[in-house]
């Protein structure tokens, strides 16, 4: 007799007795696709009369919250979610940030990764004319060569490597040269800048196709407080605009390769940078060198969710050099990851742990990261949806949350689903939540713009 196919199985699980209960769960993860197996109980007790208002034991299903869509694209949407709400809170306020942030002086800036070999590109004219690739030919957009080196055997891997393993450290001698210029052009010592202003920052990594990070980055100057406090009037968005060039040029980490020879790693030549203006201000087309808050708002979404997809590596950490030849990548990402796994057994660069980093290309950081009074936390965030939460469910009970006594005990028991016709089933179950957060969101924001534009008629 045949096996059953994943079909059959499929419509077995799903005429199973307790289909429906199994379904609630997996929706109350958004349909995470590993989520975590727990026993035990929970208990919402009356303190004034002893009554058991609400009770529940046996499994449950928590979400994974691996921030990779490639892993679990339920989770990775909610981290993208956390993402975007913690750097849109830091531009326009909210979350604890004062809505007059959006009168300080901000920049948009994007710093990119120098060039380590000529690679295969699709240039575009002015006028829409695609332009040939160094190569002499053209390629068409989803073309596998773009991003890849056009020689390379020539290619510098081992620069390229080094660059980006040392890249949370090339940020920081970023700001610290930012801090220093501005400091410089009040007449003040950098610590007298302190007490003066006050520098902050959220960035968002996003990888190229090359396999290289580049940083998005809303930077704003507060007064020395934070957000709370004005932004001295000697700080312009023109003297920030003008700081950020001036840094981004500068900013230089010393290292060495291999053989000994040194390396100076640097930000690439081309830095974007572009004023924010507030959103009371925003038009159809934004001046040259200018950019709009509601325009940003969306690029940044766009940036959160493409900085949690996959990066052209693996998904998981590599535990040999042997995983290596099995990867399904590109021959230029596995000759990055090879270098990753040949530097990390040098003395020299234990530091940097490149062989645990070589499924991120060699990229050590966060994929957000951000200065401590920019805005809210994940912590934050994450706090506040677990207080809404319970907040509605003792409203359904009826009771505040100082009359009652929760209890809440469970046993971790594995990892995933039964079989692959869950795991299927799980996926469907995750796709239609997210339709529907999607058509949602995309209500909310068309009559946002609407309500935008009647206040604007009137204004």
């Amino acid at each position: 007799m045949d096996a059953p196919t994943l079909d059959d199985r499929i419509a077995r699980r799903v005429q199973a007795v307790d289909f429906q209960s199994w379904k609630d769960k997996v929706t109350s993860t958004g349909g995470c696709l590993h989520p975590v197996r727990l026993t035990g109980a929970w208990s919402v007790t009356d303190t004034t009369t002893g009554t058991v208002l609400a009770d529940r034991s046996g499994h449950i299903l928590a979400p994974c919250n691996n921030r990779r869509a490639s892993v679990c694209p339920a989770c990775s949407d909610r981290y993208a979610a956390d993402a975007f709400h913690l750097v849109a809170a830091g531009l326009s306020g909210g979350k604890g940030v004062p809505e007059t942030v959006t009168t300080k002086p901000r920049i948009f800036a994007t710093l990119t990764a120098p060039s380590f070999g000529a690679v295969h590109g699709r240039r575009v004219s002015g006028n829409g004319k695609t332009m040939p690739c160094g190569c002499g030919g053209f390629h068409h957009p989803d073309d596998p060569r773009l991003g890849t080196p056009i020689d390379p055997e020539s290619y510098d891997y081992t620069g390229s490597v080094l660059w980006q393993a040392n890249l949370g450290q090339l940020w920081q001698r970023f700001i610290t040269v930012l801090r220093r210029y501005l400091a410089r052009a009040a007449g003040l010592t950098v610590r007298e800048f302190g007490d003066h202003a006050r520098l902050s920052y959220g960035k968002v990594a996003e990888y190229q196709r090359r396999g290289l990070i580049h940083f998005h980055a809303v930077i704003r100057v507060d007064g020395p407080d934070g957000p709370t406090s004005p932004t001295p009037k000697w700080v312009t968005a023109e003297l920030l605009n003008e700081a950020i060039a001036t840094a981004a040029r500068s900013a230089c980490l010393s290292s060495g390769r291999p053989n000994g020879q040194p390396l100076e790693l640097r930000f690439g030549s081309q830095v974007d940078l572009k004023v924010i203006r507030p959103a009371a201000l925003d038009a159809f087309e934004d001046p040259a060198g200018e950019i709009s808050e509601s325009r940003l708002a969306a690029y940044v979404a766009k940036y959160a969710t493409k900085g949690t997809g996959k990066t052209e590596g693996p998904d998981r950490r590599i535990r040999s050099e042997l995983d290596i030849e099995h990867l399904v990548v590109s021959e230029h990402h596995r000759r990055i990851i090879r270098t990753c796994w040949e530097l990390g057994g040098m003395p020299e660069y234990a530091s940097l742990n490149l062989r645990k980093w070589a499924h991120m290309l060699g990229f050590r950081g966060h994929f957000l990261s951000k200065s401590r009074k920019y805005s809210t936390t994940f912590k934050d965030l994450r706090e506040t949806r677990s207080a809404w939460r319970r907040a509605e469910a003792l409203e359904r009970l009826g009771v505040t949350e100082d009359q009652v006594l929760v209890v809440n005990h469970w046993d971790f028991t594995g990892i995933g689903y039964a079989d692959d016709a869950e795991r299927e089933l799980a996926a469907a179950i995750g796709e239609r939540v997210r339709e529907q957060r999607k058509r949602k969101y995309e209500t909310e924001r068309r009559d946002s713009e609407r309500a935008a534009r009647k206040e604007n008629d009137h204004a």
